[in-house]
Order: structure tokens, then sequence, then C-alpha cells
């Protein structure tokens, strides 16, 4: 087939053939015709304005430049944004919805690892692992002062795609975990249908024995879990965060957790990375992880394989499994 629509890939380089490894470039191959030159190259490029010029579908990924207006001016044709990666907040513009292009975000296949991730990280937290390794030379516990999970209240900051799934796993495992939940956008009747019991978040601290925050970075979550909220959080409880770093206060973490009152499980910091000698990093019952919870590695072959069935959707008149608009973009990670 000659007639095939123009796509191109704005992936950097780098982790574009983990992306879209041969087998799924093949399977592409079938909806699209693939340009050979990638978008992540400068606009005044000649190859990628040429490109640009005559791109209908857009393969967009991490390295993906903001989608401007400018930008947008050099690709008349361009009719739809499937973005294989997390976040599509980076790369959207008013400039899209402007011009009607459909856009697409495999933010529910990252969400998969990011899930897993967390699940581990609250139950270690529910067992108080770190604390336990840490005093591992200095005596061997004994059964009753060991920490369990089962009947423990694990409290979840923000009902968003992948706190949504977290409860869901919680429900279905047989811990018999309390369910606290926090989140202005979740009336009682919804709270109900997932299971949990919405309060504030003063409640959700003092009643949690492991604290997981999943809302999403905006200016009214910025530093939500305060010195304040932190200091709510019974002894010997936990912090997951495999969000966004900025919604926890680092500096007042670091001083419960120094305390031994608190252990912690993060992901995600602020500022990322955190500067060489913080405290986070030196404290026995703190984990911080560079970031690795959502797709990495094998994982990453997930979002092109929910791109590239993105793509088959849109040409088949199919909805858009990870279909946005305009007015998503507020609550969105």
């Amino acid at each position: 087939m000659t007639d095939r629509p123009i796509a191109a890939l704005a992936v950097d380089p780098a982790v574009a053939d983990l992306v879209l490894p041969a087998d799924l470039r093949e399977r592409l191959s079938r909806s699209v015709r693939l340009a050979p030159t990638s978008l992540t190259g400068p606009p005044g490029d000649p190859a990628v304005r040429a490109t640009l010029a005559e791109t209908e579908i857009l393969l967009s990924g991490w390295g993906c430049p903001r989608l401007t207006a400018g930008l947008l001016a050099l690709a008349p044709r361009l009719r739809a944004v499937v973005h294989a990666a997390g976040s599509v907040k980076p790369v959207v513009s008013d400039a899209l919805w402007e011009r009607g292009i459909v856009v697409s975000s495999a933010a529910d296949a990252n969400a998969g690892p990011v899930v897993a991730f967390t699940l581990a990280a609250i139950t270690f937290g529910a067992k108080r692992t770190l604390s336990a390794a840490a005093g591992y030379g200095s005596g061997w516990p004994s059964t009753q002062e060991r920490a369990g999970a089962d009947g423990r209240t694990v409290g979840i900051v923000g009902a968003s795609r992948i706190g949504r799934r977290v409860i869901a796993a919680l429900r279905a495992s047989d811990a018999g975990y309390r369910l606290l939940l926090t989140d202005p956008y979740v009336t009682d009747a919804e709270a109900a249908a997932l299971g949990v019991e919405r309060v504030d978040l003063a409640e959700l601290c003092r009643g949690s024995s492991v604290v997981s925050v999943h809302a999403p970075q905006l200016p009214e979550t910025e530093g939500m879990v305060s010195a304040e909220m932190l200091a709510l959080i019974p002894d010997g409880g936990s912090v997951v965060n495999t969000a966004r770093g900025a919604l926890v206060d680092n500096e007042a973490l670091a001083r419960e957790c120094a305390s031994g009152r608190l252990d912690a499980y993060l992901d995600v910091t602020h500022p990322e990375p955190l500067p060489a000698g913080h405290p986070l990093l030196a404290l026995p019952n703190v984990l911080v992880t560079p970031h690795i919870a959502g797709a990495q590695g094998s994982e990453v072959r997930r979002l092109g394989a929910y791109a590239v069935a993105e793509v088959e959707r849109y040409f088949a008149g199919e909805p858009l499994r990870g279909g946005l608009g305009k007015a998503d973009m507020p609550r969105l990670a």
C-alpha cells in the first residue's frame, strides 16, 4: 500500500527501540508509513521540517518537544498525537485543542508497573521492613515485636488512575486492609463504590499505618503532605510516594524518619535527584529510588504496544482507550 498515512516518531533515540522494537514497528507499518526522521531534532533542521509537513500521526514520548502553535504550524496535516509515555502534560499545548487534533496517552500502560511497585512498598511499609532490616544485627525480634500487614489501615492520597488501581489491588488482598481515601473530587457514593472511606487529609494521616501518595502535582497539591500532616501519622507508620516529590515536605519527612518515628519509601523526591548528603539518603529506615516505579527497561515496550493499538483503533474508527481532551488537563499528573 502506498496510500497509508505518514506517521512520525518524536521519541528520544536512546529509548526509541525500547518503546517500538522491530515487531511493533512491523505491526505499525500495516496502518501507517513511518517516517525515517525523528522529530526530536531542532525544527530548523530541513529533514525535520520536511517530515513535519507530511506527518498525519505523531507518536510522541520521552524527548518530544512541546507541541506549540509555532511547531504545529509546520505540521498542517497532523490530525492525531499518540503519546507513548506517562504524563502527556509536557507535550500538549492549547494549540492542539484549537486545531482539533486528537490526543491519546499510554498512561494506563505505564500505570501497571507503578501499581506493582507501590503494592510492594505498601507491604514493606506495613511490615516495617526497613526498620526491621536496620536492626538486624542488634538482636532478633520476637514474633510479638514484629509488625504484620493484616488489618492495617492504608491511606490513599488521591483517587488517580494509579490510586484507584492500588485500591482495587489492596481490596483483593487477603490482608484485610482498611482503606481511607482523601480526594476532593470523589463523592461519598463513589468512595463507597471503590470500597474506601472518604476522609480529609488530617483524618487520613491520623488513622493510617501507611500513607501512599497518588495525587497529581498541581498548585493546590504541592506540599500537601506537610510537616503538620506527617506529625499526625502514628508512631511506626510509613510514607510511600510514587507520585511527585513536591507533594511531600521532604525536609519534615527526613526529621520524622531520623527520629525513628516513621519509615519512608520514596520513588520521587523534591528536588529530583536529591543533592548529595541529603539526610533522606543516609537514613536506614528510608528507601529512595531514582524514579523507577514507572515503565523501565523491558517494561517500556508496554507503552509502544499501547500506542500502536491506539493507532489501529483510530483508523478503525473505534474509541481511543487513552483519549484525552482539554478538560482533562487540570487534573492530570
